[in-house]
């Protein structure tokens, strides 16, 4: 994991401070037998590191205005704070409001909705910090003792997300409004504390295959052995490497899309120079997990421009092959005509091969926290298609492959690329 962090530290600096600090909540989650709890929704010591990182340029908050709605329901009325340097160098949104105000009207595990007049309107659970959502969420972060809430998404740049760019004019209106009490508790209560293991020995229930989350993308329209998917070939930091690269090897992958790398860091891997992958083309994109930003838009393009120009097999990776992963394989899975439930399904079908593991061992997910994993891949592909102007909120009968075909026309692609995409994929 180290490694991973030390590239990403090295990209932009507008980044620096947000990358630095999910170094250190990487920290707090590992230990020392050979097992990472990963607590993907929380634990109070990151919280707590989170909350001294924050930035001081704030100005001070002021009296919130509370309300209720015409229906009945929780808001209160506040103000953007004008802080320039959390809102362009970071990307966060600083809503001026006293936390610990805010918690007498709302707690953590509730659903909001912000709205910015004049900008955006998002949907984001009530969190104490990063921990507490998966890579690529929305949320809103509120920590007792700060004078101040903010809107965030992990990893990314919330202030791009809603519109917020040089030449803001100031006040800038926002409302927060109860949308469902208690509607992200489900996520508190069941996703707080899976596991996963670096050696094979704690997965006897797991194939070789399952292990290395290798596998061939199966879905509806779909061509057969023409699209894979994996944790990384090369980057050993969970101990999967050698075997996605063999298993590659062994399906005859020619091109590699390598969500996670520059070239000049892939080649210092141990083993690097040795591997089938090294044979092979590969394109290096080296991206956050912040879809609904442009960095990430930008390189998911590059990625299916290479892939149109070089040879099937292909596969598509990052560091575990779940995030990143996860959301490219579902954008592609959607273009060549999946269904919603296939989507969701592949996309838990990584976590099941990683989480989670107790005393040691491998043991299945709750059908609860399924359903719960399944959820996020809707929520990530709303809210990245949303940014492009492309509406799938009705996801379970949105007519995904037309949706994607808009959401790929809005990141710059040809209409000739997306066909040439399709036919290369069939």
């Amino acid at each position: 994991m180290v490694g991973f962090w030390v590239k990403a530290l090295e990209k932009k600096m507008a980044a620096f401070w947000a990358l630095a600090f999910a170094l250190i909540v990487a920290a707090c989650s590992n230990d020392d037998n050979g097992f990472v709890s990963v607590n993907p929704i929380g634990g109070e010591s990151c919280a707590a590191i989170e909350e001294s990182s924050s930035s001081d340029y704030a100005l001070s908050s002021s009296v919130v205005a509370s309300s209720s709605s015409a229906d009945g329901l929780v808001s209160i009325s506040t103000t953007v704070m004008e802080d320039t340097l959390e809102i362009f160098a970071f990307g966060g949104v600083k809503l001026d409001v006293v936390a610990d105000s805010f918690l007498t009207k709302f707690d953590y595990g509730d659903v909001v909705t912000v709205m910015i007049a004049g900008y955006d309107t998002v949907d984001v659970p009530v969190v104490a910090g990063y921990g507490y959502v998966f890579p690529g969420e929305f949320f809103l972060y509120v920590s007792e003792g700060l004078n101040y809430i903010k809107l965030e998404a992990r990893y990314g740049q919330m202030a791009e997300i809603v519109g917020l760019g040089r030449g803001l004019t100031f006040p800038i209106d926002v409302v927060v409004q109860m949308k469902e009490k208690g509607g992200y508790v489900d996520h508190l209560e069941n996703l707080k504390s899976l596991s996963f293991a670096y050696y094979s020995e704690s997965y006897p229930d797991l194939s070789i295959e399952e292990f290395a989350n290798f596998r061939m993308v199966r879905t509806t329209g779909m061509g057969e052995g023409v699209l894979y998917r994996s944790s990384s070939p090369i980057d050993p930091a969970i101990y999967r490497n050698a075997i996605a690269d063999s298993l590659a090897a062994v399906a005859g992958v020619k091109t590699f899309v390598n969500l996670a790398d520059e070239l000049q860091y892939a080649e210092e891997y141990k083993g690097f120079a040795e591997s089938y992958y090294a044979t092979q083309n590969v394109v290096y994109l080296n991206v956050e997990p912040a879809f609904a930003n442009t960095p990430f838009k930008d390189g998911l393009v590059k990625g299916l421009r290479y892939m149109i120009e070089h040879e099937v097999p292909y596969l598509v990776h990052c560091t575990y092959g779940m995030d990143r992963t996860g959301f490219t394989i579902a954008v592609l899975e959607a273009l060549m005509g999946a269904t919603a439930d296939e989507i969701k399904a592949d996309y838990a079908t990584t976590h099941k091969n990683f989480y989670n593991v107790v005393d040691g061992k491998h043991v299945d997910l709750t059908t609860k926290q399924v359903e719960l994993l399944q959820a996020i891949i809707v929520r990530l592909m709303q809210n990245a298609y949303k940014t492009t102007g492309v509406d799938i909120s009705d996801f379970e009968n949105a007519d995904l492959a037309s949706a994607t075909e808009k959401y790929l026309l809005a990141l710059g692609m040809e209409k000739s690329e997306i066909e040439a995409l399709k036919s290369r994929l069939k």
